[in-house]
């Protein structure tokens, strides 16, 4: 089964307050970028439905996504049932900057912008504290985001938090797991899965499911492909944006990351994520486009 993204939008929100500005996605891809050529890969930028106006192959509908992430939500909270924390700071903040991000996320003209596609019908929004030391955090197709506790060493703020959240609804938003599913030949599993029952699966093929669905989960083996990152990177900062948090906030947050990962990293050659630097030089670009955005939507000068 494939599903196809493949006509043409305009850009509409930003183009009033800031006359001129290209607003598609800007990605870098290295080395990696030959297989993105085609329409296996994603299709050329500015040619297609899916985030970044490319071309995007999916192989799951948008209720069989939701199928999915429910299993895989159990699955998370059977295997972290001791450590969920349901009251407390913590447990608030997380669950009041998701719903921020998603209020935000149903904005027409925002989702126009940022070129994102999806049945609000289609989400059920549940926003999860795993008292877990790892500095990390996903979010499952459907809506099923679960926060680690760790991260609150890095994000001491709700906005840098919000970046954090952001960027993994990004990718929930973007369809990325759907995409990764079909790029990998994963279809039929995901079908199988979706349509009977996640415990039909073999053990292997459940974890294999779960890391193609959550990026950068405890039990994630894959990592996002550098395009897919970039995306949600950039559907993030204009999300966390128009929920009323400092998308500057992003910026330094990506900078204390960078600081930590200490000398020796490998470049970004070498990895399927951007580069600290080049990650913080896109999320600087975009920073004045998004309160550019937010200011004309506030003024009245774009169709609410």
């Amino acid at each position: 089964m494939r599903t196809k993204f493949v006509s043409l939008r305009r850009s509409a929100l930003l183009g009033v307050a800031t006359a001129g500005v290209v607003l598609g996605l800007v990605v870098g891809l290295g080395c990696g970028g030959g297989r993105d050529a085609g329409p296996e890969g994603g299709g050329a930028q500015g040619q297609g439905e899916g985030p970044g106006h490319r071309t995007q192959y999916l192989g799951l509908t948008a209720d069989q996504e939701l199928s999915l992430g429910r299993q895989a939500y159990q699955e998370v909270l059977q295997k972290n049932r001791a450590k969920i924390v349901t009251r407390g700071e913590n447990a608030e903040k997380v669950k009041r900057v998701g719903e921020k991000i998603v209020r935000a996320s149903e904005i027409k003209p925002l989702q126009r912008e940022i070129n994102l596609h999806f049945d609000e019908r289609k989400m059920e929004w549940v926003f999860t504290l795993i008292d877990e030391k790892q500095v990390n955090a996903f979010c499952l197709p459907g809506g099923k985001v679960a926060v680690f506790s760790g991260l609150f060493d890095v994000a001491t703020t709700e906005d840098e938090l919000a970046a954090v959240m952001g960027h993994e609804i990004g990718h929930a938003l973007a369809h990325h797991s759907s995409e990764r599913i079909y790029r990998e030949g994963r279809s039929w599993t995901a079908l199988k899965g979706a349509n009977f029952n996640f415990d039909s699966l073999s053990v292997e093929q459940r974890d294999h499911m779960s890391g193609l669905m959550a990026a950068g989960s405890s039990f994630s083996g894959l990592a996002y492909e550098r395009q897919q990152e970039s995306e949600a990177d950039h559907i993030g900062l204009f999300l966390m944006t128009f929920a009323g948090y400092n998308p500057d906030e992003c910026v330094k947050l990506w900078q204390g990351m960078a600081d930590r990962s200490g000398p020796g990293k490998l470049p970004e050659i070498f990895s399927d994520h951007p580069s600290d630097a080049h990650r913080i030089a896109q999320m600087k670009a975009w920073v004045p486009q998004a309160k550019a955005g937010l200011q004309a939507f506030n003024s009245g000068h774009v169709v609410k």
